[in-house]
């Protein structure tokens, strides 16, 4: 007989989730009576530092168990392990949590993080529906001023020609090469964007670059002019607004590019660059090895000098200065930022952002790329404190792609999607849950409709010749279907990248950033994005509800959202076989059969939600 105990049911642990220093928190956990346990003791520890023990006392009997309960309170924030010791009348034993945290043996421990109690998300962001644009590539209005352009650059003639992926002579891919998106382009197309239900637009880097990514910024405060001026900013962000959809923009501080107006290796700029001379007043931002050829990169490329982040010139520039980087974006109509490569911020800088764009525009949004459990990850042998010291507002919600992707494509049969949704759900604060970026797609992943059948991971030339076959587009246009209406149902903020929406197929960079097919876009597929956005928008509880799962073995998913009163309840079925389900106000189904009046049929492959 097992001992029971689950931390993610409020019968053994209450609250659920997370806590705020000094707040109760009861425990109970129920052991056979055969084991004789006269107490149990609670043993937390604060990421390795001192340990704190709270006692359970058996307080009644439930059947063959013995039921010990017992409250405790942490008193500070912070990432906290917990195990349980069991006292016998002949000794004791350590219980430690496994998979499914009732068959305790050796294993890991369990986790509570314990949050700001002044932590707060903005109300727009929560179970926002998300729209990410790869500028360049999305829609092209008009002529630009090409005037400032860093070269050299060439500008595809075709609005569907290939993008160039090949290497020069020296095996240099320069990602030089562009379509000619640009701000009015974006802006032409809200119209659009809001007929799929969007209320955020994330628009990957638009400051002046050398490359077609943006990533290797050239200056902080200044649009590219491939994408246009300041005022076409300023035009898409109040375009925007009037359609009650936010604008966030990818914020790169770990490295800026060489060609820059700080690093000015290349000579580009009329700027006194840390490349040109010693005394530049950004000689600081930049670690040399051997001044000017030798310098810290990130991961290497020569072409994206770091930055040292804490110097305090680059604080000011960036965050503290009237006229910060961060207080001129957002004071042209920016709504937030993404923060790219979050890992390689360090807290501090983190915090004083978060902190500084909060004075700016109170309601700002913060989102970190992060792409495992953010609540406990450790990097460059660092525990980072995102949530612990209210760092940020969401995060990039990749552990929920990569469950997705696993059942729907039959590596899972549901267990392991419920143990991550619910990991997730647990460990992160509320309000954060609900901000999360659920994506499928990024311009940092392979398209999802290839991702979902072809691994392939060849040379760029065998992927720049790859497509999908007949049968394969069939089965990943299916298995889309499904994978869209889960990440439309789960908790946190939908996001769709450019172009998903109409069957955008390829494989990782460059091949997931071709232009969007506008003319050719599948009318089906585009009206599932469509009835998904009408179904968030009209459903608080898919927005706003918490979770609870009742089914989730067999290819079989059920669970419930449920806020405000009402109920929805959503079943996936990844089986060959029809599954039979409650009947209910029926909000949506597919391959749905009314098999009697108490209850519907599902067929293979088959997903619904009824509302209650």
């Amino acid at each position: 007989m097992r001992i029971l105990y689950d931390s993610k049911q409020t019968k053994f642990k209450s609250p659920f989730g997370t806590l705020i220093p000094d707040q109760p928190c009861t425990l109970h956990i129920y052991i056979p009576s055969t084991v004789e346990a006269v107490k149990v003791s609670c043993i937390l520890d604060r990421d390795g530092q001192s340990s704190r023990t709270a006692e359970l006392y058996q307080q009644r009997r439930e059947g063959p168990y013995d039921v010990f309960g017992g409250d405790f309170s942490l008193p500070q924030t912070g990432l906290y392990f917990y195990y349980f010791y069991v006292h016998t009348s002949g000794g004791g034993f350590r219980l430690f949590k496994q998979g499914d945290d009732t068959n305790m043996e050796a294993g890991d421990l369990w986790q509570v993080s314990c949050i700001p109690a002044d932590f707060h998300t903005p109300d727009w962001a929560k179970g926002a529906t998300i729209y990410q644009i790869f500028p360049d590539r999305f829609c092209r209005s008009g002529q630009t001023d090409l005037t400032g352009k860093l070269r050299p650059y060439t500008l595809h003639n075709y609005w569907h020609e290939e993008v160039h992926w090949q290497p020069d002579g020296q095996g240099i891919v320069h990602n030089n090469d562009f379509f000619g998106g640009n701000l009015r382009g974006i802006q032409e197309k809200l119209d659009y964007i809001a007929s799929l239900g969007v209320t955020m637009v994330y628009l990957n880097p638009i400051c002046k670059s050398y490359s077609n990514h943006r990533y290797d910024t050239g200056d902080y405060k200044t649009v590219d002019p491939m994408l246009g001026t300041q005022e076409d900013f300023v035009n898409l962000c109040n375009a925007a607004h009037a359609r009650g959809i936010r604008v966030i923009l990818d914020g790169v501080y770990s490295h800026t590019g060489s060609n820059s107006l700080y690093f000015n290796r290349e000579g580009a700029f009329e700027s006194l660059g840390a490349a040109n001379s010693q005394e530049s007043p950004y000689y600081n931002w930049y670690t040399f090895y051997h001044w000017p050829d030798s310098y810290h990169a990130w991961w290497n490329f020569d072409t994206l000098p770091t930055v040292n982040k804490m110097e305090p010139s680059f604080l000011r520039y960036i965050i503290t200065d009237p006229d910060s980087v961060v207080a001129h974006w957002l004071r042209l109509g920016a709504d937030g930022f993404r923060l790219d490569v979050a890992d390689e911020l360090p807290d501090a800088f983190i915090q004083m952002l978060r902190r500084r764009i909060k004075e700016i525009k109170p309601d700002a949004l913060l989102l970190a790329e992060v792409w495992e459990d953010a609540s406990s990850k450790i990097a460059y042998g660092h525990r980072r404190s995102y949530f612990t010291q209210g760092e940020v507002d969401a995060v990039m919600n990749y552990p929920f792609r990569d469950a997705i992707i696993r059942f729907v494509r039959g590596q899972d049969g549901g267990q392991g999607l419920k143990e991550t949704v619910m990991s997730i759900v647990e460990n992160y604060p509320a309000e954060v849950v609900a901000c999360n970026m659920n994506l499928l797609g990024t311009h940092d992943t392979p398209r999802i409709l290839t991702a979902l059948v072809d691994d392939f991971d060849g040379s760029r030339e065998e992927k720049a010749r790859r497509r999908l076959s007949r049968n394969q587009f069939s089965i990943a246009w299916e298995r889309l279907l499904s994978a869209s209406f889960l990440q439309y149902t789960l908790p946190g903020s939908p996001c769709l990248y450019y172009g998903d929406e109409v069957c955008m197929e390829g494989h990782r960079d460059p091949f997931n950033r071709r232009p969007f097919p506008w003319g050719m876009e599948d009318p089906e597929f585009l009206s599932h994005f469509r009835r998904l956005g009408r179904l968030r928008r009209d459903h608080e509880a898919l927005r706003l509800g918490d979770i609870r799962f009742f089914q989730a073995a067999d290819k079989h998913l059920g669970f419930t959202r449920s806020y405000g009163g009402k109920t929805c309840r959503i079943y996936c079925n990844r089986s060959s076989d029809t599954w039979d389900v409650p009947s209910g106000k029926l909000v949506l189904g597919y391959h749905l059969q009314v098999a009697a009046p108490d209850w519907l049929t599902l067929g293979p492959r088959g997903f619904c939600i009824t509302e209650e």
